[in-house]
């Protein structure tokens, strides 16, 4: 596979016996009640975290978690949780100093290491540096490290002091990619370099605004675009169909009808939904349900892909090469409004049996994956949304770009 970023050092390449290893990990998981409820994060970090530990060396972790504001620490937004299920999963203890990744109490307990111990630093967001990458900021997280991991994807297209502050400050020391890291990198980048054929993309999602970057850097690449979700409606509407109360960007549809054209001249089939399941309500279980052929009658909202474009859709992505898929296409969470997204699942993952090569955006079509039994039978579910979105799209990141080269 040709690959559209430099390849980068990762962290099996260096020498990490009796040194600090400090990484960049993406804990950001979600916590109910102090409990937590998805730990798919945690547990993609640990091939990495591993090969640290089986080496003889020192780990010591920054995540951040939530949105706090930098104005100290919040309870809601705490990592302890995080720190006892790692703990866990790694069969020995870590460490967690302090309600404060710059305090004097975290850098002691840093200073102080054995090897093979494991610290995991407080909420990188509590510290107002994180945000605005302040200097003092960056010195004192860079000190804690011999060594620089990225292995957080699901933020890497964001500037922040823990992803791009505190590596340029390490100058002179390795600045590595973590294991997860270099497999999205792999997949996210390297497989659309060149794409087998036929490459067919499937976007959902609620809105078009957010897929303008990735639908005209696909356009170009892409066999067919099969689109579905409430995005398909800026869509359609600018096709002039009629789609009742279905959810529209008005400020978006001449975009929609610009990709429209874009798409017949380069010879890539933008595929909508003929057919739709809909209801007078936004709602699981109450509004009249009722599937509508072409046109939407007043008073009905779109919140699924109909089983004819079901169908449709299934068939050609059994015959695909390679297959992106960002966004569900339609309300998956409510059961009359998850056939279209669990049938387009089941067929990405008997496409990936076959051979292809499937790619899954995260966020929620991950989500999605999960819920339909599938994440597994996918060759790659990406740890980030946002970031599986822009990298797709074809924006390089800086905060990768900073890395050691291989």
């Amino acid at each position: 596979m040709k690959e559209t970023f430099m390849p980068k050092k990762n962290i099996t390449q260096i020498d990490v016996s009796g040194k600090r290893v400090l990484v960049r990990v993406d804990f950001n998981v979600p916590i109910e009640n102090g409990v937590i409820a998805d730990d798919r994060r945690i547990r993609e970090a640990l091939p990495t975290l591993k090969n640290v530990l089986d080496r003889d060396g020192s780990l010591v972790l920054m995540s951040h978690l939530g949105r706090p504001e930098g104005k100290g620490y919040e309870a809601e937004y705490s990592l302890k949780p995080v720190a006892a299920r790692l703990g866990e999963l790694l069969g020995r203890p870590v460490k967690f100093p302090s309600t404060d990744c710059t305090d004097e109490t975290s850098a002691k307990a840093v200073a102080s290491m054995a090897r093979g111990e494991v610290i995991l630093l407080e909420n990188v967001r509590f510290a107002k540096g994180e945000k605005k990458g302040d200097s003092e900021y960056a010195a004192r997280m860079a000190s804690y490290g011999d060594i620089y991991v990225n292995d957080a994807f699901g933020t890497a297209h964001r500037e922040d002091g823990s992803m791009f502050a505190v590596p340029r400050a390490m100058a002179g020391k390795p600045k590595v990619a973590g294991l997860l890291l270099e497999k999205e990198l792999k997949y996210l980048s390297g497989a659309l370099a060149a794409p087998a054929k036929p490459f067919i993309v499937v976007l959902g999602g609620a809105k078009v605004s957010d897929k303008i970057g990735l639908i005209d850097h696909l356009l170009g690449k892409a066999d067919a675009i099969l689109v579905g979700g409430a995005m398909a409606y800026t869509f359609l509407k600018a096709l002039g169909r009629e789609v009742g109360t279905s959810r529209v960007e008005e400020d978006k549809l001449h975009e929609a009808k610009r990709m429209i054209d874009t798409a017949a001249k380069v010879k890539c089939e933008l595929v909508l939904p003929t057919d739709h399941v809909c209801s007078t309500q936004f709602a699981e279980s109450s509004g009249d349900i009722e599937v509508f052929d072409t046109s939407i009658k007043p008073g009905f909202m779109g919140l699924d892909i109909g089983p004819k474009t079901q169908t449709a859709y299934a068939l050609r992505l059994r015959k695909a090469k390679t297959i992106v898929w960002n966004g569900p296409m339609g309300v998956f969470e409510w059961s009359p409004f998850a056939a279209g997204t669990q049938q387009v699942a089941k067929a990405i993952a008997e496409a990936t049996g076959q051979g292809a090569v499937s790619i899954v955006g995260g966020g929620d079509s991950a989500a999605a994956a999960e819920a339909f039994g599938v994440a597994g039978k996918m060759s790659h579910v990406s740890t980030g949304g946002g970031a599986s979105l822009e990298m797709l799209a074809g924006k390089v990141f800086t905060t990768v770009e900073l890395l050691d080269n291989a």
